[in-house]
């Protein structure tokens, strides 16, 4: 088990290292952030002071050397618009999009495993049907559009929701629902999968023939082994409510990391969107990570592979 751990841990701080690399270069290489610092009016010297001033002349890789170590120690810079440190700004946005990511994470589970089961008891029925449906649904409708009319229903009409803001828990409940519901569609088919080919496998025969009750083999039994790929995807989902959540929060006035990043790409603030994009993947990384580990826990024949 040690060693399966250790693997993973290594082979995840390869792949840290190497998003790092690749976001610095793509981002450095979009667009001149001199010429953005300096203003349209600026001339060529002055765009040049202010590259040698930021140290934008030199190497690439030196560059990223230098970030990446501070990065490590918690020094990200100072962004070019807001004129604070760059960690200040992430500590301040980052719970509110961890707030928003974990609530939407509840909502979809609460969704996607009651759908699931129930599809699973009755293959191609009226029930299997309708629950793909409500499933399907989320991810037809544009999230965008369904927060609109979640705050036209349950803020503007019965008045018992908040419209936007994120003073409060329930300020996070109509944007968890638009994210969590988008992402519904995956979870709820791979569990009702899932669910058929545990019920049909042997152990479950063998459980029905012993007198074992119905609900006892649907929970404790089938459910808990097609609740190994449910992990594995629940940390991917999380990671995209991280990196995704840019549309709700603008929809419902939630200044956390996602609108961050969007304010500060369409600003030219490159030591902010480098910093916003490290974090998302770090995060990303750690819950992918930790979902690997859980799955070796409730099976050992991952870790022996």
């Amino acid at each position: 088990m040690l060693r399966y751990l250790m693997q993973r841990i290594g082979l995840a701080l390869l792949v840290c290292v190497a998003v790092s690399l690749l976001a610095f270069t793509l981002l450095n290489a979009s667009g001149d952030v001199a010429i953005s610092v300096a203003g349209e009016e600026a001339t060529a010297a002055q765009i040049d002071a202010i590259r040698e001033q930021m140290g934008l002349n030199r190497p690439l890789l030196v560059r990223y050397g230098e970030w990446l170590g501070n990065a490590v120690q918690g020094d990200f810079g100072n962004s070019l618009f807001f004129r604070q440190p760059v960690g200040e700004l992430i500590a301040d946005r980052l719970p509110k999009t961890m707030t928003l990511a974990v609530m939407s994470l509840a909502v979809m589970l609460l969704l996607s495993v009651p759908l699931g089961v129930v599809a699973a008891l009755r293959p191609n029925s009226l029930i299997d049907r309708a629950a793909l449906l409500i499933a399907v649904l989320g991810q037809a409708m544009p999230n965008f559009w369904f927060a609109l009319v979640l705050i036209v229903i349950f803020s503007l009409t019965l008045g018992i929701m908040p419209p936007s803001g994120s003073a409060t828990l329930k300020h996070y409940v109509l944007p968890a629902i638009a994210l969590g519901y988008y992402s519904t569609p995956p979870m709820m088919r791979l569990i009702r999968q899932g669910m058929i080919e545990a019920l049909s496998s042997d152990y479950i025969r063998t459980a029905q023939a012993k007198g074992i009750g119905a609900t006892k083999i649907i929970f404790k039994h089938a459910l808990r082994n097609a609740v190994i790929p449910v992990v594995s995807l629940s940390a991917v989902q999380f990671g995209n409510m991280l990196g995704g959540s840019v549309v709700i929060e603008a929809v419902f006035g939630i200044n956390g990391l996602g609108f961050l990043a969007w304010e500060s790409i369409s600003r030219m603030d490159l030591p902010v969107v480098q910093a916003v994009l490290l974090i998302v993947a770090v995060f990303y990384i750690i819950v992918v990570l930790a979902a690997d580990f859980i799955n070796a826990w409730l099976d050992p024949r991952i870790r022996i592979s």
